[in-house]
């Protein structure tokens, strides 16, 4: 006879991180995306899955219209569509693969 006693702790992991300059703020604008991106909380979102919808909205409209888009690419370069979409491309897949995650931003 034994007796086994375990304490144990869940420790939070991130399952994705990636940062972009907000030289692209006016294209997510543009998009449809900028809340989403840059401020789930004040829409109430706080999983990943909340997110899925507006990013494959946002993403759409970017692919559908480059030429319009690079209209929004940041003079200096720091920030153009050639990095925005791989970007949403990513972070969309992430949401995917990942629904029930918790969302944090730091802006």
């Amino acid at each position: 006879m034994s007796l086994d006693v375990y304490l144990k702790v869940t420790m939070p992991t991130d399952v994705y991180s990636a940062n972009i300059t907000h030289n692209l703020g006016p294209m997510a604008q543009e998009a449809g995306i900028y809340m989403t991106l840059w401020c789930p909380d004040e829409l109430g979102f706080t999983k990943a899955e909340e997110l899925i919808g507006t990013l494959e909205e946002g993403l759409a409209k970017l692919k559908a219209d480059p030429e319009h888009f690079k209209k929004f690419d940041a003079e200096n370069g720091w920030g153009t569509y050639e990095h925005f979409v791989p970007f949403v491309e990513k972070y969309l897949e992430a949401c995917k693969d990942n629904p029930e995650a918790d969302v944090e931003v730091s802006r």
